[in-house]
C-alpha cells in the first residue's frame, strides 16, 4: 500500500509538472489570468464591427505568437516523450453584442482567421501529439469585457491532456 500511495504521488508530481510546463509560455506575448485561469495574449488584438480580418499591424505580432506557442509544443514533446500526453489548443473567436445576427459565425471566422494566417507562415501543429481547435463562442463564453468593443477578439488556450503516467 504504501508503494501504491508513493507511485500515486509520483503520478500526481509528474501531471502538476507537466500543467505547469503550459506556464512556460513566453512573457513577452502572454501573461496568466488568475480570474479565469488562463493565458491571455499581452497585446489587446482587436477587429472591426463585423469583421473578422486581422488587421495589418497584427499580423507579424500574431505569427510570433504562433511561432512561441509551436516551439513550447515541440519542447514539451521532447521533455515528455514516452509519455501519454497530448495537447489541445483551441483558438476561440468572439464577438461584441452589438445586435448583428451573425456575431456567432463571425466569432468562428475571427478564429479561422487567425489559424489561417498560421497556416499560411508555416506554423503548423504535429496532429500526433497535438489537436488544434477552431471555435467562436459568439457573444457567450467566461472573461468577456464590459467593455463590448473589446470583446471583438479571439482567445488562445493550450490544454495538456494527460493519459496514463508512467512511474519513473
Amino acid at each position: 500500500m504504501k508503494k501504491r500511495q508513493e507511485a500515486t504521488e509520483q503520478q500526481l508530481k509528474q501531471i502538476t509538472e507537466i500543467q505547469d510546463a503550459v506556464r512556460e509560455l513566453p512573457e513577452e506575448y502572454f501573461k496568466y489570468d488568475l480570474e479565469h485561469k488562463r493565458f491571455s495574449l499581452k497585446r489587446q488584438i482587436s477587429f472591426l464591427s463585423m469583421s473578422s480580418e486581422i488587421m495589418d499591424e497584427d499580423k507579424l505580432y500574431l505569427i510570433k505568437v504562433g511561432k512561441s506557442i509551436s516551439e513550447l509544443i515541440e519542447k514539451m514533446k521532447k521533455d515528455y516523450a514516452g509519455q501519454d500526453i497530448k495537447y489541445m489548443i483551441i483558438i476561440e473567436g468572439m464577438s461584441s453584442r452589438d445586435n448583428y445576427s451573425r456575431n456567432n459565425e463571425l466569432s468562428y471566422e475571427r478564429a479561422l482567421a487567425l489559424y489561417s494566417l498560421w497556416k499560411k507562415n508555416g506554423i503548423v501543429f504535429d496532429n500526433d501529439i497535438c489537436e488544434l481547435q477552431i471555435a467562436g463562442s459568439g457573444i457567450n463564453g467566461v472573461g468577456r469585457s464590459r467593455n463590448e468593443i473589446l470583446n471583438q477578439r479571439f482567445l488562445i488556450q493550450i490544454v495538456p491532456k494527460i493519459g496514463n503516467i508512467k512511474e519513473a
